[in-house]
């Protein structure tokens, strides 16, 4: 698979990986087809899996990274991690309070964000979800943007494999949006659509990372930490709260730990 990736540019490569992180969220979509819902017990632990997997990838595919880049420089080795870090969650939050949008765990009362709208509630939470894939596709975008300026710490294999943990966790994503469409009275076409539709984003995004970071290798550190700041800022505002709702924490917070083992795995081991 490594030798596959090297035979194309860094911006191909991420819109490989993307495609398939955007596949592996339609594929979760699609169990809309099997079930009208989902057990709370299943999905709490499901999406704890899914934040685990992104605060390990936040560390050991983007942050480590970025501190070791910027080791022997002018300035001190963690500023540019910190700025990046600091950045990445300051614009997710920014785009949360301007953007029409409808959290998971919000359904149940309809209390929706960012500037008032008259939209469906299906869209609001449609746009809920691609928003916090925008971090997930630039995270791999930038990662092989990384690799292929053959600096330290930075390898096609990494990004590898940061792309397969992103897909992993994509699933339950896609399941997380289809099946509370279905149960808002959407058909289970529609709810697969919308569904699958978050993860458009992520080769879009992962194009973009990938582009600016290979052309402009003095952005390499920031725009690996501001990828982990993002991606930190969705775990907290949307996985773990979702995830910790109702009486299945517990299975959430298994979930947490299994996602990170199996994402420092997956880095450590191919990386």
């Amino acid at each position: 698979m490594i030798n596959f990736f090297m035979n194309f540019s860094p911006v191909i490569q991420a819109l490989f990986a993307t495609l398939f992180t955007w596949g592996v969220t339609a594929l979760g979509a699609a169990g809309v087809f099997l079930a009208k819902d989902i057990h709370p017990r299943t999905l709490n632990g499901m999406l704890g899996f899914a934040s685990g997997v992104m605060i390990a990838a936040s560390y050991w595919s983007l942050l480590a990274p970025a501190i070791a880049m910027s080791e022997g420089g002018a300035m001190p080795s963690w500023l540019p991690a910190l700025v990046g870090f600091l950045l990445g969650g300051g614009f997710l939050y920014i785009v949360d309070q301007i953007l029409p949008h409808l959290h998971i765990q919000a359904l149940a009362v309809g209390e929706t964000e960012g500037i008032k709208t008259s939209w469906q509630r299906s869209v609001l939470l449609t746009l809920a979800i691609t928003l916090h894939n925008l971090p997930e596709g630039l995270a791999v975008g930038v990662a092989f943007g990384a690799a292929a300026s053959g600096l330290t710490n930075t390898t096609t294999a990494s990004a590898i494999a940061l792309a397969i943990g992103i897909g992993i966790q994509n699933f339950p994503e896609g399941l997380a949006v289809s099946v509370p469409l279905r149960r808002e009275g959407l058909s289970r076409r529609k709810s697969f659509l919308l569904g699958q539709a978050s993860g458009m984003v992520e080769p879009l995004a992962g194009m973009l990372g990938a582009a600016a970071v290979f052309f402009i290798q003095p952005l390499l550190p920031y725009a690996l930490a501001f990828a982990a700041g993002a991606m930190i800022y969705v775990c907290v505002e949307e996985l773990i709260p979702t995830a910790q709702s109702g009486k299945y924490s517990d299975i959430s917070t298994l979930g947490v730990m299994l996602g990170f083992a199996v994402m420092m795995l997956l880095d450590v081991a191919l990386g």
